[in-house]
């Protein structure tokens, strides 16, 4: 019996495979298909991205203008850094502008959803309406800005002067240019929490709402008690975001104030652009920039523990 079973299986077609190896076979090919497929774009995203950071933590090492050999000078510029008094100056104007524009635009964003979760007529267009400053390019809001706070002929003095008013300096006051430039940042920013918020708001359970109606609860205790701790966790995604956005504030700087009125709205991100492209000090702006990649890496570390702790998870 042992001889014949041995034979039976020897003599086993070449060509007939096993299913469990077919298989196999077709799921590596496919897998295969798949990689072909996504490889040029994730070699492109890797060195749009790892290469560059890794050059320019080499080049924070460095003193190079750019032309002449790189000289190695090890932590030089992190402790140049830390006696800048301008760096620091950059880092406070930065701060005063993440605390102008982050709540704001939460709280924006909070209330414009809530607005727009409601069955009305023409609500379609009313949500598109919303969402086309955020597809406005930086270049062109800071145009509109330029425009509308300019003290000569600006709409917003104008409006002033017809009220009676005093005129205000706007872009051009060293206590007022970061306020401009928040507000005008909330222009167009609020239209994305809004987005996630209303995203948020369609996922609430419609019978928690109703019960909550019939128990006697007002709009406002049913929006406190029920909706709100549905929102929490994209809250915490709202503020991480816009948070690590207003750290990187440059391009609304850079087309209205160019770090002006007397340095006023140099933010940190157009202080590391200034050394490195103007100045030409390439190793002390890689230094700002990674100081910059450290602060904002520990905020969200910071918010998501504090999230979690509190059982509002939101990544």
């Amino acid at each position: 019996m042992a001889l014949q079973s041995s034979t039976t299986t020897d003599e086993l077609p070449a060509g007939d495979v096993p299913a469990g190896s077919r298989r196999a076979a077709r799921r590596w090919a496919d897998n295969l298909q798949g990689w072909a497929f996504i490889a040029p774009a994730t070699v492109v995203v890797l060195g749009l991205s790892i290469f560059p950071a890794v050059w320019s933590f080499i080049l924070s090492l460095q003193k190079w203008d750019g032309f002449s050999d790189p000289k190695f000078i090890g932590g030089h510029n992190y402790s140049r850094l830390v006696s800048d008094t301008a760096f620091w100056d950059a880092v406070q104007h930065t701060l005063l502008y993440t605390v102008l524009f982050v709540p704001a635009s939460a709280l924006m964003g909070l209330f414009l959803a809530v607005a727009l979760n409601r069955k009305i007529r023409f609500i379609g267009f009313y949500r598109t309406a919303i969402f086309v400053p955020f597809v406005a390019s930086a270049a062109a809001t800071g145009i509109l800005a330029t425009y509308l706070f300019s003290p000569q002929f600006g709409l917003a003095n104008d409006l002033l002067r017809r009220m009676g008013l005093p005129q205000q300096g706007w872009l051009e006051s060293p206590s007022q240019a970061m306020l401009v430039i928040a507000i005008m940042s909330l222009w167009g920013q609020a239209a994305f929490t809004t987005v996630i918020y209303l995203a948020a708001l369609q996922d609430v359970p419609v019978e928690l709402t109703e019960a909550a109606k019939i128990d006697g609860a007002n709009p406002w205790q049913a929006f406190w008690r029920i909706i709100w701790p549905h929102l929490s966790p994209v809250t915490v995604f709202v503020v991480v975001w816009q948070t690590i956005g207003a750290i990187q504030l440059f391009d609304l700087v850079y087309t209205t104030t160019r770090g002006g009125p007397l340095d006023a709205t140099k933010t940190i991100v157009y202080f590391l652009w200034d050394r490195a492209f103007r100045t030409l000090e390439f190793g002390y702006g890689s230094a700002a920039a990674y100081a910059l990649f450290a602060v904002t890496l520990l905020i969200t570390i910071g918010i998501v523990v504090y999230s979690r702790r509190r059982n509002l998870e939101a990544f």
